[in-house]
């Protein structure tokens, strides 16, 4: 190849035109095969590497793989890497490094090719990406209305077991569906065991990535970057096997409700993950919690623990794709089926505890002396004459002796409430009481909302918890009840002269 006479406009002379031409052509070709040959191409034609860098996705294209760092790096940073040409394409950087025997003019000439050819193949795919987009939302549909098998048929995919499933919310979510979109590349066929679906339902992203019993992370790595780059949040549930599907959407409606902007993506078995059921004393507290759910149903449990997990019917309705009115009267139901009153504060969090306890020990073997020794909680011994029958429902009212009052509880209390000061202290009481509503609080407070709502982030900040979390309220609940020397009551706020407070 002749490098006299080139400039970074191009080679000059007929017998650089008809290389331009011949790289052109070899450009061309390759580019009606795939963007990975596109890029293989032109690479081979400035003979060093050639990347194709995604702001989300990282490479998505490079020849060869090694040099796949080196251009995401020149493509966040290209003052750092001058002996690089740089070309914008189809929303991401064209990287080539070019041989020091190529000619500047050539290498700019390979690189505004390939960027155009790249133009173009978005351009052919954003044509499609519309009917693609709804294909994979009704595939989404499916598998929530448990139709798996024609799923995984059209997929192909014999292999496809389990699913983990993303639901993102966000303002800029149609811009963040594109992004993710172009990242991804997903394809109905199945890539290394995997296929990935995404689509956007009732004004959120769902996306499902379906394989074989775990994933390799890069979903949940584009998911966090986008949300970060997006400002979304997002709640992940998984991997469960495929007939599970409705299962794994709510739970990661659930536990989207506990993203912050400091922590935008949480796996569901993060929430109402607390750190006190580990201090928990292992079989009184198994066995409370089987005979208090002994009523219910797995479904209503399931029910019942997204509910609890978002905080409010409205938002268990949307996660569990039902309406506010039916998911109010289930949980009516619910409430008269434990013989409890749900909507009260230590109810749920007592509920909550119960349904996240470890499974149960094996039951013991027949003719063991000790089975029955410890079979009833709070209902009483069984008579020796006649042989024991099973025990009564626990109440959710009020806690088994032994489980909260540990001195392993106590210090974890200690550690999470203590020094609050008395007006925090009984200001945030009273708020968890009325399900973190601020006005009704502030009445039975007789302070002002702001008031409440100032001192409320000053418990934040102290306690260093999300208070928004329903699960960390719950938490906070037992807390101060494992802690209260004295009545919280708001008839003991401390004031000074009119509606005002003094520091004690």
């Amino acid at each position: 190849m002749s490098s006299t006479g080139t400039t970074d406009h191009g080679a000059t002379g007929p017998r650089g035109a008809r290389h331009e031409r011949d790289a052109a052509d070899r450009l061309l070709r390759a580019a009606t095969r795939s963007g990975a040959h596109l890029i293989a191409e032109a690479a081979s034609l400035v003979q060093g590497w050639a990347v194709l860098a995604d702001p989300i996705a990282g490479a998505v294209y490079s020849t060869p793989a090694a040099a796949a760092a080196d251009g995401v790096h020149a493509a966040a940073a290209p003052r750092e890497h001058p002996h690089c040409t740089q070309r914008p394409a189809a929303g991401a950087v064209l990287v080539l490094a070019a041989a020091p025997t190529v000619p500047p003019g050539h290498a700019c000439h390979v690189a505004t090719t390939t960027a155009a050819l790249l133009e173009v193949r978005g351009q052919r795919a954003a044509e499609l990406r519309g009917e693609q987009m709804r294909l994979h939302t009704t595939l989404i549909r499916l598998l929530l209305a448990g139709h798996t098998a024609a799923v995984t048929e059209t997929l192909g995919g014999n292999r496809l077991t389990h699913v983990t499933v993303y639901r993102l919310s966000g303002v800029d979510l149609p811009t963040a569906h594109e992004v993710l979109w172009r990242a991804v590349r997903p394809s109905l066929a199945p890539y290394a065991d995997a296929c990935t679906l995404m689509g956007r339902r009732d004004g959120e992203l769902v996306v499902a990535e379906l394989h074989h019993g775990g994933d390799d992370g890069r979903i949940l790595r584009l998911v966090s970057r986008l949300s970060e780059r997006h400002h979304l949040l997002a709640g992940m549930a998984g991997p469960l096997p495929l007939a599970e599907m409705p299962t794994a959407h709510s739970d990661a409606a659930a536990a989207r409700h506990s993203a912050t902007p400091d922590r935008r993506v949480v796996p569901a078995d993060a929430v109402g993950a607390s750190r006190l059921t580990p201090l928990l004393p292992t079989a009184p507290y198994t066995r409370w919690a089987g005979s208090v759910l002994r009523p219910l149903s797995p479904a209503h449990q399931h029910l019942l623990l997204v509910w609890l997990r978002t905080g409010s019917k409205p938002r268990a309705a949307a996660a569990l794709g039902l309406s506010a009115g039916t998911v109010r009267a289930r949980i009516r139901d619910l409430s008269r089926l434990l013989g409890a009153d749900l909507e009260d504060a230590t109810v749920r969090a007592h509920l909550l505890l119960a349904l996240r306890a470890p499974a149960p020990a094996p039951a013991p073997a027949p003719g063991d002396d000790d089975s029955d020794s410890d079979s009833s909680i709070n209902t009483g011994s069984h008579s020796g004459s006649s042989p024991p029958g099973p025990p009564g429902p626990a109440r959710l009212e009020s806690l088994p002796d032994g489980l909260l009052d540990t001195e392993a509880v106590r210090t974890w209390a200690i550690g999470l409430v203590g020094g609050l000061e008395p007006h925090l202290r009984i200001a945030l009481a009273c708020w968890l009481r009325h399900h973190a509503r601020t006005a009704p609080a502030a009445a039975e407070l007789h302070v002002h909302r702001t008031t409440l709502a100032g001192w409320l982030t000053q418990c934040a900040e102290h306690l260093a918890r999300n208070l928004a979390d329903a699960t960390v309220r719950a938490e906070i609940h037992l807390a101060l009840k494992a802690t209260r020397t004295g009545p919280d009551d708001p008839a003991a706020l401390p004031r000074r002269g009119g509606r005002t407070y003094r520091r004690l």
